[in-house]
């Protein structure tokens, strides 16, 4: 198998934004002053977030990132020259690179290292910090909306995290919580045209999607984050869910009312599922991940363990953030490739066979 077109294809639709989509196109519970709504003025913008109003009184051009995920979303709709600092790139920094070649990620000024702390962020001086609960924010780590706040920082948080009533991440569906990130993002910082016409990409994707021939019962898929005693997983909040369902594949965790969240050994069992994805970062390797499915009583004996039914997907294109549908993409080809799913004309966008340190995926040879 062969796939594929590059990163052009986002350059391209960030370049003839204004010109694809008005700002009518696509309402998102958001509104601007008539100069903030277009991007190129300075009046106030407010959107919703999280059931909260975040206001401004005109553009942010001071912008702090958090985590690979929501650094694609700030890129994707289009506040490059906006991120005037971020923390957590250096696991995601190829595959956005990849994705987005002419975002000079590699010049992108990173600071602190694997998390960012109160201390990074008020040195950076940014006008708003865009993270998650999760996702950068953290009582362990004195890091919370209210700690920035009171600096005078203003936050928008990532729509996946939103709080339920108790204390559970997740409020809204995976897609809705991405393409309303994407255009309140697109509006905070006078892009708006950029990010809906990276929304409507995304839609477009998804059609081709839903319009591939598909079995009479979809397979069941099992995402591995990492796992010893518990797994690591993600229920029907993060962004997982999304990926699986645009590629037409069951969430063996759907039922779980979070986001990224554990489980024990006892669900992927149950689960039985017809193939496993992990998320490929450096906290388990894909060796160590494929040992320990073999050597746990409770897994080595399902037939996508003994089958070697496993696929590696980068880290970026599993959480919150608009690489989720090269990620249904490629879950697609995935299980076409497993005789899970029917032949399609599906091809993914974002070539991963372009990542040198992308370990596994034998099945892509």
């Amino acid at each position: 198998m062969s796939p594929v077109s590059s990163g052009r294809t986002r350059t391209a639709i960030a370049a003839g934004a204004a010109l694809v989509l008005s700002l009518s196109a696509c309402g998102s519970g958001s509104s601007a002053g008539a100069a903030g709504a277009g991007g190129t003025g300075g009046g106030a913008i407010t959107v919703q977030n999280c059931g909260q109003d975040v206001s401004v009184d005109g553009p942010v051009n001071r912008l702090y990132a958090y985590d690979g995920g929501i650094i694609s979303i700030a890129l994707a709709a289009g506040a490059r020259d906006q991120l005037i600092a971020v923390t957590g790139l250096d696991r995601d920094r190829d595959v956005l690179t990849l994705a987005y070649p002419d975002a000079r990620v590699n010049e992108l000024t990173v600071v602190g290292d694997q998390y960012p702390t109160l201390e990074n962020v008020l040195a950076a001086d940014p006008e708003m910090m865009f993270a998650g609960y999760g996702y950068g924010f953290s009582e362990s780590r004195n890091l919370m909306p209210e700690d920035l706040t009171a600096h005078g920082i203003k936050t928008y948080l990532l729509s996946e995290t939103c709080k339920q009533d108790d204390g559970a991440r997740g409020t809204m569906d995976a897609w809705t919580a991405l393409t309303t990130d994407l255009r309140n993002i697109g509006e905070l910082t006078g892009h708006r045209p950029t990010a809906d016409a990276v929304v409507a990409d995304i839609e477009q994707r998804r059609a081709a999607l839903a319009a591939a021939p598909r079995n009479g019962e979809a397979p069941t898929a099992f995402l591995f984050d990492s796992g010893t005693d518990a797994i690591f997983t993600s229920g029907s909040y993060g962004g997982p869910q999304a990926v699986f369902d645009a590629a037409g594949v069951t969430n063996a965790t759907a039922d779980v009312s979070d986001t990224w969240t554990e489980v024990g050994w006892e669900r992927l069992a149950a689960a039985d599922p017809d193939i496993i994805f992990f998320v490929d970062y450096s906290g388990q390797t894909y060796q160590q991940k494929v040992d320990v499915l073999k050597a746990n009583p409770a897994s080595r004996n399902l037939t996508a363990v003994k089958e070697e039914r496993f696929v590696n997907l980068p880290y970026a294109l599993w959480v919150s953030g608009p690489l989720n549908i090269d990620s249904a993409e490629w879950v697609r080809k995935a299980v076409e490739h497993f005789g899970l799913a029917p032949a399609s004309s599906i091809t993914p966008t974002l070539d991963i066979n372009q990542l040198s340190d992308l370990p596994g995926n034998a099945w892509l040879d």
